[in-house]
């Protein structure tokens, strides 16, 4: 997983907001990344960072909506994607963003 290799950091991110229906069947692979940026060694990287959640009862698609610190935004539709195509699409705009990332992957 993208989390175990460098762990997640979310120096770049300012809000994440993840909306889901918990009595659908397509929700598992939101929880588990909800269950990830929201572990206290996520949180850590980044403590301003606002993770919320917004539990429907409506069979409502399941969204994550992350908001960056440039106000770049990034919403995933979680229904068709697995937790590691998620945090994977995550961890690369926050390397992107992190200029200290960019300046050890020039040396």
């Amino acid at each position: 997983m993208a989390a175990s290799r460098g762990g997640l950091v979310l120096k770049a991110v300012k809000k994440i907001m993840i909306q889901f229906c918990p009595f659908e069947n397509n929700v598992r692979s939101t929880r588990d990344f909800l269950t990830m940026v929201g572990s206290e060694k996520a949180r850590s990287t980044n403590i301003n960072c606002e993770v919320t959640t917004e539990v429907k009862h409506d069979k409502s698609e399941p969204v994550i909506d992350i908001t960056f610190i440039d106000g770049e935004r990034l919403v995933m539709k979680g229904a068709k994607l697995t937790t590691q195509e998620m945090l994977s699409a995550l961890q690369a705009r926050c390397s992107a963003k992190d200029p200290q990332a960019k300046a050890a992957a020039k040396k």
